[in-house]
């Protein structure tokens, strides 16, 4: 790297920007992990599938988080008062960080959410293409991270896998927006064909529904567009620190929210009205794990969460 580029750094966009990242990914962390502690405590009974995806979504998070905190190590003391090697290989623990990233993202939020779209339709086709975009993303992250390793300049780096990168980002958006839109689809559809008090526990899953799957979403545009405008700075790293996190809380968040169902359904049961001929709609919780709708022979039974 030159004088000049070495002269024309800014430490705030680059070094700084960096840091805030970490940082707020480092809070988050602390709130994936209380988390993670309330679904063991509130839900001994679920499935051991769950358990197990819940444990590896926190283990990947802790990995994640130490290859940050570690990054911004190197970049900030071990690098200290040597500006001409920021630009250079970026280290090692920020190419593992990409990986862990992938496979949270895959495996956690849109896998998970896959799987719920399939027991709200019982159809396959969008949970396939929602599980083989996760799949090209996490694969994409693995040839990222493959190629980091073997670094010799960040801008080099970038100029020759920008194409993969900015792939990377649109699949991930495009694959939040599916999940949304999909999701707010079914639980619309079984709206319409529940009374007024059991509609409350669905537009309740709706809403969370909107704001879990537009956050992720808007912050991968957000990831996206400053990655091709300003790949000069560091900025785009600060919301990529951020966005796993932001993946496996919209996991936990969605699984923990079953105990505010709950509440919801205990409301609502005891207005439930009578219908000649029919068993009285009603919103029953299963073992904690699952919402059902009970009504006339047109209406199936839907796991929800």
């Amino acid at each position: 790297m030159g004088m000049d580029q070495i002269s024309s750094l800014n430490v705030d966009t680059t070094i700084g920007a960096y840091q805030i990242g970490v940082l707020m990914s480092y809070v988050l962390f602390g709130v994936t992990t209380t988390q993670a502690y309330i679904y063991y405590g509130r839900f001994p009974n679920d499935s051991s599938k769950f358990k197990a995806l819940v444990a590896f979504v926190w283990i990947c998070e802790v990995g994640h988080a130490v290859c940050l905190g570690h990054s911004l190590y190197i970049y900030t003391i071990y690098d200290y008062a040597h500006p001409e090697r920021l630009l250079g290989a970026a280290p090692k623990s920020f190419e593992i960080s990409v990986l862990f990233s992938g496979v949270i993202g895959a495996c956690g939020m849109q896998g998970f959410f896959a799987f719920r779209i399939w027991t709200l339709s019982k159809k396959l086709f969008i949970p396939a293409v929602i599980w083989l975009m996760g799949f090209l993303r996490m694969l994409g992250c693995i040839v990222i991270f493959v190629a980091g390793l073997r670094m010799e300049s960040f801008a080099g780096y970038i100029s020759q896998w920008e194409w993969l990168a900015t792939s990377i980002w649109s699949l991930s958006t495009a694959n939040d927006l599916t999940i949304t839109a999909t999701l707010v689809f079914l639980l619309q559809k079984q709206r319409n064909n529940v009374q007024k008090r059991t509609a409350a526990l669905l537009d309740k899953l709706i809403l969370w529904t909107l704001e879990t799957g537009l956050l992720t979403s808007v912050t991968g545009m957000i990831s996206l567009a400053l990655f091709i405008k300003m790949k000069q700075n560091f900025i785009w790293t600060a919301f990529f620190a951020v966005a796993a996190r932001l993946f496996s809380n919209s996991l936990l968040a969605s699984l923990n929210s079953r105990t505010t169902l709950r509440s919801i359904n205990e409301v609502a049961l005891p207005f439930s009205t009578p219908t000649s001929g029919l068993r009285s709609e009603s919103v029953r919780m299963t073992k904690v794990t699952h919402v059902t709708y009970d009504s006339e022979p047109s209406l199936t039974t839907s796991e929800i969460v």
